[in-house]
């Protein structure tokens, strides 16, 4: 224990204690030795609580493995409920309630609008992010399919093509006309912006002058009232600015001069330690923590190469307008952070207890980044995060209410320990686990005056549909799981029992990830499918893809949906019962194969970055060479679904090891531009990357509910460990 500094009984992480000591603890009105002392004290009362809760977890799940051996079905028959509610796997029902959570900040109470997430060890990433409050729509428009290349506006091309510049803007200023009506003509007849009156006034080719069709939707501007540079405009709550500069090269082509059309994009971000993070050690820990403490101050910066050039980046300030009453109106440059936590499941060398064993990660991933947040609380950084005082944790993998109350529990203690007012720390529960998804109005109720965010996490909640009903079959093919009778009732179900609670009124109601970054026309045509679908939120994979997306929470109102979704409450209890097995399955030998080889690419393209390269989420391309956002979740479907299939002798282990072996041919083609990248197929058992991907298969009916955190935590450290034997640092990887 000698890179351990002992305090008390515990022994922490010299690179942690040192953080804490030197950057995190000034300024936050607490002294070393009572933050020491009751963090010591709270892992001694809490990790016995933690260890019951994982303890409960398996003893369950035994108990559905029993039963799914005796009684091979697709479930929600009248005896598999009474057995639920039995082993107190359905929990018994609650009254209706309305949650009184209090000082949450308008881009979660307010306003609807797109989420980004994004890993807490990748600054950039973090920085981009958060910056992407405001976007460019003719950017975001000009560098995707959006904009077709028909009619010579073809995007590959060396210099700015102007076809394709008047096709963006002429879809850009359509988008105008239908959010922001002028009462006579359209934004494509502009020639001239004027303030006047305390109202925007638009002059028209022929010199005739036209007015909004609302004159509300006018906020404010920048420069003067006959020239303004900048027009302030708002629709379904959320904001337009029309840029003016006729010496700019785009402005000079436009007829009004407009030069750009920067939207509000994504208005809140979740800064993620958990399912898109690779921090297996102290080391890596504590360079998260410091990323979020850059976060929470506003002077976190990277200095990078793009080409030829080294470009520093940096938080957005604020942006700054004149309103048309001429005040003073300032707006925030940068989303609202939330930042997720671990689940309750893994421990971490962060902090060890005297007999050296390692402490629950969750519960020091909430004292230490909710210590960071006390920054932003004392206003001790450039930029104020929640405007209302509030701190935003999203707490992912949690099974059934006695676990969220469990997290309750926590935050409360951590409140204390700190000196924060009683429910400052506001909880986001992911409703990404079936016992969760059949008990959530009662996880929200042990939540009720903290909540701020439920989300449907599709993908985990679908890889522990399979583990939880693993041994009642073989389950579906992984496409045919989207249209699955569970899935649908999850969806429904989850914004039905959030709109019960009036979650909307004081908070979001979440939907899941786009996983295609690329395919940014097929978003256009499907996303607005989650607006549809109920929710005032959801999750996004780039910038540009919120800069785009937040069109369509200008074309449908969310509140109506919700609404009308409201009166019309459905039981769903039956349909999400229904397991989505194969009772008589009658795949063909290719069909098998074919199911066997997407599934081990995707396992293989996924570890191998995680294990060697230290990336938790990236663009990982499939069999058809297309770029799938990749992280824990899809991978614990993947592994899952070949582990089922495996048990129920729908393949053999020989065939699974054949096809992981060839697929790691194909990932190692895939990644042959990579300068970093050590091939896999030509030393399978020397390939710890290979040998992780394998186990997470072959093992995956033992892994605790089907989660691959444990084995892919070991197999990066002995990666890692490896450098260190021979004295070697390990190649720095570009993300």
């Amino acid at each position: 224990m000698d890179s351990y500094v002992k305090v008390g009984t515990i022994h922490v992480a010299e690179q942690l204690f040192t953080f804490i000591e030197n950057d995190v603890l000034p300024k936050t009105d607490i002294d070393s030795h009572s933050f020491w002392q009751g963090l010591q004290t709270l892992l001694e009362e809490l990790t016995p609580e933690n260890e019951r809760l994982l303890k409960k977890r398996g003893e369950i799940q035994q108990k559905l493995n029993d039963w799914n051996m005796r009684h091979k079905s697709s479930g929600h028959t009248d005896d598999y409920v009474q057995f639920l509610k039995e082993i107190r796997y359905l929990e018994d029902e609650i009254g209706n309630f309305k949650i009184g959570t209090e000082n949450l900040d308008d881009e979660l109470t307010k306003q609807a609008g797109p989420q980004l997430v994004v890993p807490a060890n990748n600054a950039r990433y973090a920085i981009n992010a958060a910056n992407s409050r405001w976007g460019s729509l003719y950017d975001a428009l000009y560098g995707t399919d959006v904009i077709d290349e028909t009619e010579g506006a073809q995007i590959k091309t060396d210099k700015y093509n102007p076809m394709r510049g008047e096709k963006v803007v002429q879809y850009a200023k359509k988008c105008l006309d239908e959010f922001i009506p002028l009462k006579k003509g359209s934004h494509l007849d502009a020639v001239h912006f004027i303030v006047s009156n305390q109202q925007l006034l638009v002059e028209r080719s022929g010199g005739e002058l036209t007015e909004l069709q609302i004159p509300g939707q006018f906020i404010g501007y920048c420069g003067t009232e006959k020239s303004p540079t900048s027009i302030l405009l708002k629709h379904n709550g959320l904001h337009i600015d029309i840029q003016i500069d006729r010496e700019h090269p785009i402005g000079k082509a436009d007829s009004a001069g407009v030069k750009d059309v920067v939207i509000e994009s994504a208005l809140s971000t979740i800064i993620d330690f958990e399912d898109s993070v690779t921090a297996v050690d102290a080391e890596d820990k504590v360079d998260v923590y410091r990323n979020w403490l850059g976060l929470m101050k506003g002077t976190l910066s990277v200095q990078f190469k793009k080409g030829n050039q080294t470009v520093d980046r940096s938080l957005n300030e604020n942006r700054e307008y004149t309103t048309a009453t001429g005040e003073r109106l300032i707006l925030s440059g940068r989303s609202l952070l939330l930042v997720r936590n671990v689940g309750h499941l893994m421990k971490t060398d962060l902090i060890l207890n005297d007999s050296g064993e390692e402490m629950p990660e969750g519960i020091i991933d909430t004292v230490v980044t909710s210590l960071i947040a006390k920054h932003d609380l004392l206003s001790n950084g450039r930029f104020k995060n929640s405007q209302n005082g509030s701190v935003y944790i999203v707490k992912p993998k949690m099974h059934g209410s006695e676990e969220v109350a469990f997290a309750n529990t926590l935050f409360e203690r951590v409140e204390q320990l700190l000196g924060l007012a009683k429910h400052t720390l506001k909880i986001g529960v992911m409703d990404e686990e079936r016992r969760t998804s059949l008990n959530l109005k009662q996880c929200i109720f042990k939540v009720k005056d903290r909540i701020f965010f439920i989300n449907t996490g599709f993908l985990d909640r679908t890889g522990d549909e399979i583990h939880s009903s693993f041994y009642a079959g073989p389950m579906v093919r992984k496409s045919d799981m989207k249209s699955s009778t569970w899935l649908n009732a999850y969806e429904k179900s989850n914004v039905q029992t959030g709109l019960a609670s009036k979650l909307n009124e004081q908070g979001q109601i979440g939907k899941g990830m786009w996983p295609m970054p690329n395919e940014m026309k097929a978003m256009m045509d499907q996303k607005i499918g989650h607006l549809i679908a109920g929710g005032n939120t959801a999750w996004v994979p780039s910038p540009t893809a919120a800069t785009l997306h937040v069109l369509h929470y200008h074309q449908v109102i969310v509140d109506a949906v919700q609404e009308s979704i409201r009166k019309n409450q459905t039981d769903y209890l039956q349909e999400l019962l229904h397991v989505p097995v194969e009772i008589d399955p009658s795949w063909s030998r290719e069909e098998v194969q074919q199911e066997l080889e997407t599934n081990a690419q995707s396992i293989l393209g996924y570890v191998v970055r995680w294990v060697e390269h230290g990336i938790g989420c990236s663009k990982v391309p499939n069999l058809d060479g297309i770029g799938l956002m990749e992280d824990r979740a899809t991978l614990r479907i993947s592994s899952q679904h070949i582990s089922n299939w495996l048990y129920h002798q729908i393949c053999s282990e020989e065939q699974v090891i054949d096809t992981m072996k060839e697929m790691a041919r194909v990932v190692d083609e895939q990644n042959a531009h990579d300068p970093y990248y050590v091939p896999m197929s030509n030393r399978f058992e020397e390939s710890v990357a290979f040998q992780a991907a394998l186990e997470l298969v072959l093992d995956g009916k033992e892994q605790p509910n089907g989660y691959t955190e444990p084995i892919l935590h070991r197999r990066r450290r002995e990666y890692k460990s490896l450098f260190k034997k021979e004295g070697q640092q390990e190649p720095s990887r570009t993300m």
